[in-house]
Order: C-alpha cells, then structure tokens, then sequence
C-alpha cells in the first residue's frame, strides 16, 4: 500500500472522528477485507471472524478520536486492533472452553482408591520436599509463611523482617525455582 492511501485512510479515520458517518463507510469499504482476513488468518472460524471484525469496526467508529497520525498509520492503527480482538477472543473460548471441561470433570462419578491416593500424596510430598530442600533458607522461609502459613506478601515481609520487594523477589525466584524443580510447566 503507498503513502497516499495511507493518508488518505488517516484523513478518513480523523473524519469518522468527528461523526462523519461517509468517511467511516469509505474507510470501512478500504479496509474491511484486509481486517477480515487478518482476522480469519488468526480464529479459522469464519463466523467467529465476521463477528470480530464487527467488534472492530465499532470499536474503530467509538475510538476514532484516540487515533493519533503522528504514531502511526490508520491502517497498521486498525490492524492491531483487529489482531488483539482476535486473539482475545481466542483466549476466551479457551478459557471457556478449560471451565467447562474443569466442571465437566468434576461432575463426572469416580472411584475412589483410597490406598493410591494416600500413596500419591505421599510421593507427591517427597517430591516437594525434596524441591523444597534446593531453595535457600531464606527462600524456603519465605514460601513456606506464604504458601504454608497462608500469610499475604506484605505479612511475609513483617514476619521476616525484611523489605516488601525482598519478599516478593524471594517468593518469585523461589516459585521459578520449585517449578523448575518439579518440572511444572506453565
């Protein structure tokens, strides 16, 4: 695309800005094909696609006075919005989706071997002991208030004496530590 389309959809865009409905239209009619394909490129589904870009573009007609020409493109402006959109809402379905597969689940009637679970706790402790035992003291007195003793951050850090940011450091590398440890991906 040349730098006098460009601008022409910048003029368009700071014309929809001011409720120029014409302008929205010719600006809607000039990029309303790359948005959906951006769009479908990213979700598949192509009628999850249509409502996204619909989202869009009244999110490009309410937000149109944001728009600033000295940071950018109106095209590359509209883009990412369409991008983002796309993306959350394929965060949301996954999310949706996990909730309903976490109910789904719980729902379902399991038997109950008392023996191998008090077996698996048990092994599950010996590991996390175990990961425990690689933190420092000072890490390991940290995460075991917090997720232990059920103490918030900032009562970590009275408890031990030490500075807020401290605690929160120690609780994080201590956290990145155990996973790594327990082999806990993320």
């Amino acid at each position: 695309m040349d730098d006098t389309i460009a601008v022409d959809l910048d003029g368009l865009l700071m014309q929809t800005a001011t409720g120029d409905q014409a302008a929205f239209s010719e600006l809607y009619d000039n990029t309303a094909a790359r948005v959906l394909g951006l769009i479908r490129r990213v979700m598949i589904d192509a009628a999850q696609s249509e409502e996204v870009a619909q989202e869009v573009f009244l999110e490009v007609w309410q937000s149109a006075a944001r728009f600033d020409p000295n940071k950018g493109r109106a095209l590359t402006w509209i883009m990412t919005m369409a991008h983002r959109r796309a993306i959350d809402r394929i965060r949301s379905a996954q999310a949706s989706r996990n909730r309903d597969r976490v109910v789904g689940l719980r729902d379902l009637p399991t038997a109950y071997d008392q023996v191998a679970e008090t077996v698996e706790v048990r092994v599950e402790h010996e590991r996390v002991e175990e990961a425990m035992a690689t933190l420092s003291d000072a890490q390991r007195d940290a995460v075991t208030l917090a997720y232990f003793g059920g103490y918030s951050q900032s009562e970590v850090a009275d408890r031990l004496g030490i500075p807020l940011g401290t605690a929160k450091t120690r609780l994080r590398d201590a956290m990145i530590r155990l996973r790594k440890e327990l082999g806990v991906t993320r």
